[in-house]
């Protein structure tokens, strides 16, 4: 079994009116989250809304998951930046922190970073780590879509123990999953409507950022796929797809997120400002839409 598998969502960092980490709601969700079975967490990531928090509150949201976690499930933490040197000093806090896993992107901002100077900046970050380090593409937000190449390149690097891959370029994905078919470096999907696919073709997980609301939905997807069941994996991903709706229903997915997630009682919807709150008109369309996928889950024979 490899050390980052399963369903491993990239958490919400709830907050309170003045923009600090809600610790008490945190440790609540980060607690739901183990005790539905979940196989990991992602703290301070995009879905964490991890560049719009201050960096004191971004250290705090790291903090607060790795204390209530406490091991029970691997913890990966965003430590991505603008510049190498920032992310070594994320990297380094991380450490001090008793962190264990750092997720890395290219360098973002900057307009013109290339397949090379991403070479050098895992090199680097790499030579100065002790750490794991879980590659990480999302060129929505890093304006750079790792290829194939680089990764098989990173991957044998010290440190570099897998990838992340949120590109939604399937066909190098697959060249992933062939290529390192058999050895030690995870693949983790960070796409969910390419997770049943995935899972299919040998990927150790996937990312799903509202599986927190349906946690058992998100196992028995990873399970079937896992397995090798198809017919089992194409039924459950029918109603995963109807997931992935509900962060449609909102002006941005985040706070479509933030509101569905509120549901279980345990944070608040808030976003950061200047992200636009849901509408009382969308938190109704978001409810019921849960509440569908609730029965249909109880008519698959899955808990709610």
């Amino acid at each position: 079994m490899k050390k980052y598998y399963g369903v491993i969502p990239p958490i919400i960092t709830p907050i309170d009116e003045n923009e600090n980490v809600d610790e008490r709601g945190f440790r609540n969700l980060l607690r739901h989250c183990i005790d539905k079975g979940l196989h990991g967490i992602f703290v301070a990531g995009t879905n964490g809304e991890t560049m719009a928090l201050t960096q004191q509150q971004r250290e705090n949201a790291i903090r607060i998951a790795l204390d209530e976690v406490g091991g029970a499930i691997p913890v990966m933490a965003g430590v991505m930046d603008t510049s190498t040197r920032r992310v070594i000093d994320n990297i380094k806090r991380l450490e001090q922190m008793g962190g264990s896993c750092a997720v890395v992107t290219p360098i973002f901002y900057a307009r013109h970073v290339n397949q090379d100077e991403t070479k050098r900046h895992f090199e680097k970050i790499a030579r100065e780590s002790n750490i794991d380090i879980l590659i990480y593409s999302i060129p929505a937000f890093t304006g750079l879509s790792l290829s194939f190449e680089t990764i098989e390149y990173l991957s044998k690097m010290d440190h570099v123990v897998g990838y992340k891959d949120s590109s939604g370029n399937f066909p190098d994905f697959i060249k992933c999953l062939m290529y390192f078919k058999g050895k030690n470096f995870c693949l983790l999907q960070g796409s969910t409507p390419l997770a049943a696919a995935s899972m299919l073709m040998g990927a150790d997980g996937f990312i799903p950022s509202i599986s927190p609301l349906f946690p058992s939905l998100f196992i028995a997807l990873y399970e079937a796929g896992k397995s090798g069941n198809i017919s089992r994996t194409m039924e459950l991903n029918e109603l995963i797809a109807e997931t992935s709706a509900i962060l449609m229903m909102s002006k941005n997915q985040i706070s479509a997120n933030k509101c569905a997630l509120s549901r279980l009682g345990l944070t608040d919807k808030r976003v950061i400002f200047p992200l636009d709150p849901v509408s009382c008109e969308e938190e109704k369309k978001i409810f019921t839409a849960v509440d569908m996928i609730m029965i249909k889950m109880k008519e698959l024979g899955l808990p709610v």
